[in-house]
């Protein structure tokens, strides 16, 4: 297969895709496969098991086997074929899990300080690099593996500070192996390209203004673009109409404000730009499969 058409690619949320908002991790049993080309909201690591095959991950085609590892970043194409007699391990989660630390944009992680954040290297990398370990290195990829399913299963006392400990050690490995070529490529990159550079102002235009009414002629005066070519580049890079990027824009700050914050939830939807609580429970239902007060509840029971 070439490289991936962006157009009608569907995007997907964990609340889609796994048992938990946070982290989930399965076998090719453990859910419906996608056979489309498609993106989801969270990252997400495949493991092959078994089986020999070809993934598609942005603009490359790569192998993908037993003792590879596939990294997907937020909104980035892609697909991996499952042939009978192919097995692999997916494991996704939010960027909140993975780095509580990092605040930035899904956009932007391309363009972060891996020296800062080594932990995105093999994500952002992973269309110019195979990840791959013979058997006797797989054989710790595995053993992290079995410690994980154990720990998601279990869901008791300091568990997702666990289950976040033992996959930071796995992406570490490929890092630790793959030093070389990663900082290699890193040193290579050029400048940011002009669409690049847009969608980060447009990025921080939307995280100052979250609050406020926003049209999609305020920010494409914002970021220096009209409106169409704006729109256009959206729909382009991540799929999704202007609306429907600053509504999950909205919602994720939500998110945040739920789980770290003692505000009334009246006056979270009023500080993430929804225009009563109401309608904001409606959005947030859709997007994430319970109520605002449900997911606040579940955050505060994870935390002991």
């Amino acid at each position: 297969m070439s490289v991936l058409s962006l157009k009608h690619v569907k995007t997907y949320g964990m609340a889609e895709r796994a048992d938990h908002l946070e982290f989930d991790i399965r076998t090719q049993e453990g859910s419906p496969l996608l056979s489309h080309p498609h993106r989801h909201e969270h990252f997400q690591i495949k493991v092959g098991l078994a089986g020999e095959v070809e993934q598609t991950v942005g603009g490359s085609v790569r192998p993908f086997r037993r003792g590879y590892l596939g990294f997907v970043l937020p909104y980035r194409v892609h697909l991996v074929p499952h042939p009978p007699g192919s097995r692999f391990v997916m494991i996704n989660f939010s960027q909140q899990f993975l780095r509580p630390d990092l605040a930035i944009d899904p956009l932007d992680l391309e363009e972060v300080d891996l020296l800062t954040f080594p932990e995105l290297a093999p994500f952002v990398y992973q269309e110019y690099l195979d990840f791959c370990f013979d058997e006797v290195e797989f054989g710790v990829i595995e053993s992290l593996l079995e410690r994980l399913f154990e720990e998601n299963a279990r869901r008791g006392f300091c568990s997702l500070a666990l289950m976040r400990s033992l996959l930071i050690q796995m992406i570490c490995l490929v890092c630790k192996k793959y030093e070389a070529q990663i900082l290699s490529l890193q040193s290579s990159q050029g400048q940011l390209g002009s669409q690049r550079d847009a969608l980060q102002r447009l990025s921080r235009f939307l995280r100052a203004n979250l609050g406020e009414k926003i049209a999609l002629g305020d920010a494409a005066n914002a970021v220096n673009l009209s409106p169409n070519y704006l729109a256009h580049l959206l729909k382009k890079e991540t799929g999704k109409t202007f609306v429907e990027l600053l509504t999950q824009r909205r919602l994720e700050h939500a998110i945040e404000l739920l789980a770290h914050s003692t505000s009334r939830i009246e006056q979270i939807a009023h500080l993430c730009g929804f225009p009563d609580q109401a309608y904001f429970t409606r959005r947030f239902k859709v997007r994430y499969g319970r109520s605002p007060r449900d997911y606040r509840a579940s955050v505060r029971q994870s935390q002991g």
